[in-house]
């Protein structure tokens, strides 16, 4: 169980990395993470493509 923390966590940590990458709020979606873990990445991912 505590594995699962330990990488629920990190993505959340990721998505708010990627997250101020695609300038947007860092905290927002570190929060959002902590909530909704893999689902917020793909909608992170989705609505905010890559301007690049």
């Amino acid at each position: 169980m505590q594995e699962y923390a330990i990488g629920w966590g990190t993505l959340a940590l990721i998505n708010a990395g990627l997250a101020q990458a695609k300038r947007k709020s860092g905290l927002l979606w570190f929060l959002l993470s902590l909530i909704l873990g893999p689902v917020a990445t793909f909608l992170l991912v989705v609505l905010y493509p890559s301007e690049g």
